[in-house]
């Protein structure tokens, strides 16, 4: 093992401790990581002392082999954090990782969803069926509050506040937010923990406190994952015969769009998202602007 190898190791040990990474996300930490220190090796660079050309030739090859531009950078912060940290607790720090400019992404707005399309995937499910019930009522849910599907898959019955009207999401860091929502919504999750989430429950053949309290159980009666919910929602878009590359972060995107075209400020959205940085949010204002050109151009006269 390289020098520069055991300091990724306990750079993302760190990491994950005090800013609570999600599995997937310090196993990209790491990934990058150690595919930087391997091109090290290979390329005969001391990682500790590495240079501008150098650390330019390492993302002009990632660019040769067709990496996408955020995958390029989102390398190239990673290594920027692991430097940071080795000069906080050994003292070296070559500039080239803070000098080295970041590649420019071009912009792409996010896929998000029409009213009619959303309408269409809710009622695709079949309530009833104890799985139909819990399908219809993750998506309600989904819709209702813009959570990430990593934050729907942690939520336990206590999670939802029938009284208040909200749910408590746990977003990136482990962050708390609280997030209001509609009454359909509320009414669906109701009906869903009352008569399906029992018999579903039922059917698991290991006790586990743990499952006992989540709110979405497989017909296992086991948690979900975000992976199984993730399955659920891609089954339920081909059922609707909507666009397979939809997504559940589409309806993130359509939640916070609906928001601002709605008269919500940008700091409620960012505060309702659970976005850390401002300028995260602000790509949800181009999508308002940009159904506001549509709405003038399929109704205007001389359009």
């Amino acid at each position: 093992m390289s020098s520069l190898e055991i300091y990724v190791d306990a750079y993302v040990a760190q990491l994950t401790a005090v800013r609570g990474l999600s599995e997937n996300t310090q196993k990209g930490y790491a990934s990058d990581l150690a595919d930087y220190s391997r091109w090290c090796e290979r390329n005969g660079v001391d990682a500790l002392n590495v240079t501008h050309k150098e650390l330019r030739a390492y993302l002009a090859e990632l660019s040769r082999a067709r990496y996408a531009t955020t995958t390029i950078n989102r390398r190239l912060s990673a290594i920027r954090g692991l430097y940071s940290w080795i000069f906080l607790h050994v003292g070296v720090s070559p500039d080239a990782a803070s000098s080295v400019a970041s590649p420019k992404v071009a912009r792409v707005l996010p896929k998000t969803m029409t009213d009619s399309e959303a309408e269409q995937l809710l009622d695709c499910c079949d309530v009833s069926s104890p799985a139909g019930l819990r399908d219809r009522s993750f998506l309600e849910l989904l819709y209702a509050s813009g959570a990430r599907i990593s934050e729907v898959s942690r939520l336990d019955v206590g999670s939802i506040d029938f009284a208040g009207g909200s749910v408590k999401l746990f977003g990136k860091g482990s962050k708390e937010r609280v997030v209001p929502l509609y009454e359909l919504a509320l009414d669906w999750v109701k009906r869903y923990v009352q008569e399906a989430r029992p018999v579903l429950l039922a059917r698991s053949k290991k006790s586990c406190d743990k499952d006992d309290a989540a709110l979405f159980i497989s017909t296992r009666g086991r948690r979900m994952s975000a992976d199984a919910l993730r399955v659920v929602f891609e089954r339920h878009v081909a059922q609707a015969g909507l666009d397979p590359a939809l997504t559940p972060h589409a309806m993130r995107h359509t939640f916070a769009t609906e928001l601002l075209s709605g008269g919500a400020d940008l700091r409620s959205v960012q505060e309702l998202l659970g976005h850390e940085s401002l300028s995260t949010t602000q790509i949800y204002t181009h999508l308002s602007v940009e159904r506001l050109k549509d709405a003038a151009r399929a109704s205007h006269p001389r359009a």
